[in-house]
């Protein structure tokens, strides 16, 4: 696994930084070389943020956790990821022949995952025009509403977007690539 450890308004020891390489090189176990961890910390006012992101082929497995304690907060993000996985990992098991090889479940491009309409449910359908607006605009409509996020017709690119209030307090958007 590579990791990336990588900081903002917060400056990481050596000794976090190798706790962090330490801890996270035990979810080696799950993943092939070729995953790739990144861990962002970075400090807000008065609190710690952590961000533990792990991807490989095609998967995604993410973690944010807040607290007063950097250290504290490697402690937190780790376990939410691994439950992940293992959720992942256990339903793919569960799909498939018992005591297959995780990884080569998890990793076989020809596996067609399928999840039961038990476990999803669209509770509301909604339908509304889109209208051709500027990320500003788009903003200003976003904080008229009473919503976390506003979907538009970006005139820039011609594509829908989604603009969103991030937890720091600025924006983010949503610029989907169309294969």
């Amino acid at each position: 696994m590579q990791i990336q450890i990588m900081s903002k308004n917060y400056t990481v020891s050596e000794k976090l930084e190798n706790i962090i390489r330490e801890k996270v090189a035990k979810l080696d176990r799950y993943f092939e070389d070729s995953a790739s961890v990144k861990v962002m910390c970075s400090r807000i006012k008065d609190t710690c943020k952590l961000e533990l992101t792990i991807k490989d082929k095609g998967l995604l497995f993410r973690s944010e956790v807040v607290s007063d304690n950097m250290y504290q907060n490697i402690d937190l993000a780790l376990p939410k990821v691994e439950r992940q996985i293992v959720k992942y990992s256990s339903k793919l098991k569960d799909k498939l022949r018992k005591n297959a090889d995780i990884r080569e479940l998890m990793f076989n491009d020809d596996f067609d995952y399928e999840i039961k309409p038990e476990e999803c449910k669209v509770s509301k359908t909604k339908n509304f025009n889109i209208y051709p607006l500027t990320v500003n605009e788009a903003i200003m409509e976003l904080e008229n509403s009473d919503h976390a996020f506003y979907v538009f017709l970006n005139p820039d690119n011609g594509r829908v977007n989604v603009i969103y209030k991030r937890a720091e307090g600025d924006y983010g958007v949503i610029d989907p690539d169309y294969e």
